[in-house]
């Protein structure tokens, strides 16, 4: 997702960058541009508003048109913006005691796979033991699927799925699992 979004600002802004004079329609394509590469990552449409709107009313004001290069200005408006949405402070990542529990949620083909098998790898660079679950039992090939990922991240994996089992039954088993591995490892 964030690879997507990612690539269409990147064309955006090059495409804003081109030009030596930013005129209002400009900047309404550009901000339809970008409203839509929000809403197809699936940001909040109400977050999107809010967002657009600030940025359209910096842009307008005088900080765009008395700057010497408009299209670089709203560049930085944006990034401001995001930033400011998002949080401009780093927050630590910790984990309680073991074992700890990340459920990983998202739409079909976001990236939930690829996510955990790099969350996974990152903990163990941590020194942290990892467990990945799979518990996508409707896509038959989820569960090789993160079974080859948790391999590539050098993670343990689950791999006590039984037919029939539901995925709430595959969790609370692995969670016992993990359990036992923590008092004796």
């Amino acid at each position: 997702m964030f690879e997507s979004l990612t690539t269409r600002f990147q064309a955006l802004f090059s495409k804003i960058r081109s030009k030596g004079i930013v005129r209002k329609e400009d900047l309404a394509s550009s901000l339809r541009e970008i409203r839509l590469a929000l809403l197809e990552a699936d940001v909040n449409y109400h977050v999107v508003k809010d967002l657009l709107s600030r940025v359209e009313k910096r842009a307008l004001g005088a900080e765009v048109l008395e700057s010497l290069t408009p299209a670089q200005q709203i560049v930085k408006i944006v990034h401001q913006e995001l930033t400011a949405l998002m949080g401009s402070t780093v927050s630590k990542f910790s984990l309680s005691s073991p074992p700890t529990v990340i459920m990983v949620v998202g739409l079909q083909g976001s990236g939930k796979t690829t996510f955990c098998g790099k969350l996974a790898r990152y903990l163990i660079k941590k020194g942290k033991n990892t467990l990945l679950v799979p518990a996508d039992l409707r896509r038959p090939a989820a569960v090789d699927q993160l079974i080859t990922i948790a391999r590539e991240a050098e993670s343990d994996v689950y791999e006590e799925v039984q037919a029939g089992m539901r995925a709430l039954e595959v969790c609370h088993s692995a969670i016992k699992e993990a359990e036992k591995e923590v008092l004796m490892p």
